[in-house]
């Protein structure tokens, strides 16, 4: 007998369930491993007794690309044929500005609280819009340069609140920042625009080893001798291994949101991972935050939410002028750095 309109209604009603039940699990799961990296970073760098940026990154790149290697070399994931010329014209000035956004990143956490860096990263959109225009991968925009002056005076009033400002934390971050920009506009000019595409995985596989080769030069003149000269630090194996595989699993958890999410709905995810890694902050970390640095902070969300939807409606406009169908809104890549491949510099 065949089944009933009602009988298919709740066999779709039910699939739908289970499917953004799986889908939102893997939103919570990349949500928690961001967190995770990013608090368990700062306990290592800045309670543990291991102020060592570099190596604490050293340790990432050289877990990554052993376990994408094993990965790929076991066929759990396809990889795809690069000569050498396609590498090192293409891949390796990525991976050299990677490495300094995560030495950059990284190091900012023995000067700054996690909640003030959280903040800082609203800089984001006007750095990659300016690294944009500069690079030919953004269109000027009066609208866009508003906006961003209205992100640029949020984070001004949330550094101007911060109760425990430290100058040289804030260029730290602020290199990260900017380091970060310009490898997305590379990705961009480089790899989209030849069509190589690379997921998590697969970009490990590639990136991850020349990120390590590049901070062992930082390493062995800056940290290195520290570490040799001085005996007042230890090496928190476990903490240090903790970071490593959360450092992983956070690529894998975006291996897993490919094809199920979108980048709106990483964006809105990524909102709520920063306001929950201000609140742990303040938690765990006992960091101090000022009302004006929130307000400040809520400014500046703002606008970039509104940077957001420009660029969407600007996505809109363009497909219909070109006579393309219109866009699916959840599968908008609004915010560069969210639909971007390549390992996760969420730390």
């Amino acid at each position: 007998m065949a089944p009933s309109p009602n009988d298919k209604q709740a066999t779709a009603s039910r699939e739908f369930w289970i499917q953004a039940a799986i889908t939102y699990s893997y939103i919570f799961l990349w949500i928690f491993l961001s967190a995770l990296v990013i608090m368990v970073n700062k306990y290592v760098l800045a309670y543990s007794g291991f102020p060592f940026p570099i190596a604490l990154t050293l340790t990432h790149m050289a877990f990554c690309s052993a376990l994408a290697f094993v990965i790929i070399r076991l066929g759990f994931v396809e990889t795809i044929h690069m000569d050498s010329s396609t590498y090192f014209k293409n891949v390796v000035p990525i991976a050299a500005l990677f490495s300094g956004t995560l030495w950059l990143g990284n190091a900012a956490y023995l000067y700054l609280s996690v909640a003030f860096i959280q903040m800082l990263k609203a800089m984001m959109p006007i750095t990659v819009f300016s690294v944009g225009v500069l690079m030919g991968t953004e269109k000027y925009s009066p609208m866009y340069a508003l906006n961003m002056v209205v992100v640029a005076v949020g984070v001004a009033a949330a550094s101007y609140g911060e109760l425990n400002f430290n100058l040289v934390g804030v260029i730290f971050q602020s290199g990260s920042i900017v380091t970060e920009s310009f490898r997305l506009c590379l990705i961009q000019l480089l790899l989209q625009a030849r069509g190589i595409k690379l997921n998590p995985v697969t970009t490990l596989y590639y990136i991850a080893p020349a990120c390590f080769a590049f901070l062992l030069f930082p390493f062995t003149f800056i940290e290195a001798p520290k570490m040799i000269h001085s005996e007042t630090w230890a090496v928190p194996y476990g903490w240090l291994s903790l970071s490593a595989v959360s450092a992983f699993a956070l690529n894998m958890s975006v291996f897993l949101l490919i094809g199920r999410s979108s980048a709106l709905t990483m964006n809105i995810a990524g909102v709520i991972k920063d306001w929950m890694l201000i609140g742990l902050s303040v938690l765990l970390f006992h960091s101090p935050v000022a009302s004006f640095q929130l307000v400040g902070y809520g400014v500046a969300f703002a606008g970039v939410c509104w940077y957001n939807y420009q660029k969407l409606q600007q996505t809109v406009r363009a497909n219909v002028s070109s006579n393309k169908p219109p866009p699916d809104v959840e599968k908008e890549p609004l915010l560069v750095n969210n639909g971007s491949p390549g390992p996760r510099s969420d730390r």
